[in-house]
């Protein structure tokens, strides 16, 4: 697999690297950010995401617990009725944030859940229990699907779950066996896909609408269109194949590890200032958006943009920078180009400032001074 540090960044694939070191900033905070990559077959969406367990940084769990439950906060049947003292006498331990994929052979009790074969076969002790699919084993971590629009349309009974699965945050689970009593599980993971819009059965937002307002943030990855560039990404796939600067990348990971977990840190005493959520609240008004969480993604998006570049507040132009993201996919294309018209001039900025001004006079004049 080649390294995420040796991925060669340009002005088609930026974007995508910030919006994969944001949703893992989140998700170690224990909030999901949803991405979907979209693009022409062989512009590298899968090989960012993919590459990206390099960084993944290390999360704690109660020791053995394959639904990884958080030793402060258990949510799995075996461990959420357990106290402080039973949980810390079953230990804790350490392990790389999880990273798994959903496949387009998968099965429904593959991706949630079912009988635990091995117990109810146990000839001393037999017993009937569920085993956890790959989404409840994903908890706290990372699931990834490519071509999620086949998937969408091949797998109704899958893309169903996910809905639920994506709808709050966190989502939520519910695994169901004959014989056995329905299991509900909270379930917080991000997801990530990646599809091609231009062959079948086309973009996610006409073949499942309902999944493609899930995700949070939609980008539209470009190609290389620079010879050094594509000349560099060539000199990193013959570095990869043959070993060298091995220890380079194993040690530059390792430091997008420790800025992941700085980043966390800053992320979850962040916060956006009133008059940009003001802005965007207008936005959702004026334009007549469909779905909140489209403004609830440019929020979470800006906070998270502005921690990423290490700004101690957020501005406008984290916000700008979110909106074409979480728009392109849950809006028709007139009101897109309408919104991103407008923010392309000046106006928006002015009337940022215009809101700050009234706010701070109001402010002022409830003071007193």
């Amino acid at each position: 697999m080649k390294s995420y540090f040796k991925l060669a960044r340009h002005e088609g694939n930026r974007m995508l690297f910030d919006l994969v070191e944001m949703s893992i900033i989140s998700t170690y905070c224990g909030e999901a950010f949803h991405l979907h990559a979209e693009g022409v077959r062989g512009a590298g969406k899968t090989t960012i995401m993919r590459a990206a367990r390099d960084i993944l940084p290390k999360i704690r769990r109660i020791k053995s617990c394959i639904y990884n439950c958080d030793p402060e906060n258990p949510h799995c049947p075996v461990h959420r009725h357990l106290g402080t003292e039973e949980i810390r006498s079953l230990g804790i331990e350490e392990i790389p944030m999880p990273f798994l994929e959903i496949s387009h052979s998968a099965k429904v009790g593959t991706v949630a859940g079912s009988i635990d074969l091995a117990k109810i076969t146990d000839q001393v002790k037999p017993q009937a229990a569920l085993l956890p699919g790959i989404i409840p084993q994903a908890h706290r971590g990372i699931l990834f699907i490519d071509e999620i629009n086949r998937l969408a349309d091949t797998s109704p009974e899958i893309t169903d779950i996910l809905l639920d699965v994506m709808g709050n945050k966190p989502g939520r689970l519910q695994i169901e066996e004959a014989g056995l009593p329905v299991v509900e599980i909270p379930i917080m993971v991000s997801v990530w896909a990646a599809s091609n819009p231009d062959e079948e059965p086309g973009p996610l937002e006409e073949v499942r609408r309902q999944l493609s307002d899930r995700f949070d943030m939609v980008y539209y990855m470009g190609r290389a269109a620079s010879v050094e560039v594509v000349a560099q990404m060539l000199l990193n796939a013959r570095k990869a194949k043959t070993g060298v600067d091995a220890e380079e990348v194993n040690s530059a990971n390792a430091e997008y590890r420790k800025k992941i977990v700085e980043m966390a840190r800053m992320y979850k005493v962040a916060e956006m200032p009133d008059y940009l959520r003001d802005f965007i609240a207008r936005m959702y008004v004026k334009h007549n958006l469909e779905s909140l969480r489209a403004v609830e993604s440019i929020q979470q998006g800006a906070i998270l943009y502005s921690v990423l570049h290490k700004r101690k507040q957020v501005n406008i132009s984290d916000v700008i920078n979110m909106v074409p993201l979480a728009l392109k996919h849950r809006v028709d294309g007139d009101t897109f180009l309408k919104i991103t018209n407008s923010l392309s001039h000046e106006s928006p900025r002015k009337r940022i400032l215009n809101l700050l001004g009234k706010k701070q006079e109001v402010e002022k004049a409830g003071s007193g001074g």
